[in-house]
């Protein structure tokens, strides 16, 4: 990263901590609008870049929620919860993510043994074409989601279950809001990565226990990450 580019982080790092204990402080209370874009620049000293990057991060940590065509608005949640703001917040409840342990656990496990089994040269192909993409995208978490989405319905396809397929696809919106938020939250993309490369190679050895202890793997350790 050269200096300038620092220094711009540097700034928005800056914006980003002083809107954060405005809302802390309850200076912008739950439901307040907070200021519009060219108000926060007068305000700052700054450029609408770096509010702009300041405000999507406030957005990623859940503090603030944007509606289209009305601004920004202090999430109404906050006043229920005392806000850990050493992480990003959770968009998804505990229930949620138990349930698409459950779904997981029970579809994806069955697509993935049946993928060691049945995979074609083509189905290889096209599962490692999304993994590929998930490497050239680690720095970008929605891109990464993505393609890791992509990575899982190609699995499904290589079991040859057109049901396990179609349900996949079906549940493509609630599937890649999990995963979104898995990375948006809990980073470590290269990690993750690794993870899904092994599952691969797995697959591709006709070894499905290792492809499932893998997933198993990744469940658990999210389990504990969700659960504190």
């Amino acid at each position: 990263m050269d200096i300038q580019a620092i220094e711009k982080q540097n700034i928005v790092d800056k914006v980003f901590e002083q809107m954060k204990q405005k809302i802390l402080n309850k200076e912008w209370r739950p439901g307040d609008k907070i200021p519009s874009e060219p108000k926060l620049c007068e305000l700052f000293q700054v450029s609408r870049v770096s509010v702009r990057s300041a405000i999507q991060r406030l957005r990623d940590s859940g503090l603030i929620e944007t509606c289209q065509g009305k601004g920004s608005f202090v999430s109404e949640s906050m006043q229920s919860r005392i806000v850990d703001t050493s992480l990003p917040m959770m968009n998804i409840t505990e229930k949620e993510y138990l349930d698409m342990k459950e779904f997981r656990e029970t579809i994806e496990f069955k697509c993935i043994e049946l993928a060691a089994q049945r995979a074609t040269k083509q189905d290889l192909q096209e599962i490692e074409a999304a993994l590929n993409k998930m490497y050239l995208t680690r720095n970008d978490y929605k891109k990464y989601s993505s393609a890791d989405y992509e990575f899982h319905l190609a699995v499904a396809k290589a079991s040859k279950n057109e049901l396990f397929y179609q349900l996949m696809k079906q549940n493509k919106r609630v599937y890649y809001r999990h995963l979104e938020e898995l990375n948006r939250v809990f980073g470590k993309l290269d990690d993750s990565f690794k993870g899904h490369q092994r599952q691969f190679l797995a697959i591709q050895n006709r070894d499905s226990d290792t492809a499932k202890a893998e997933i198993q793997m990744s469940i658990d350790e999210n389990q504990k990450k969700v659960r504190k």
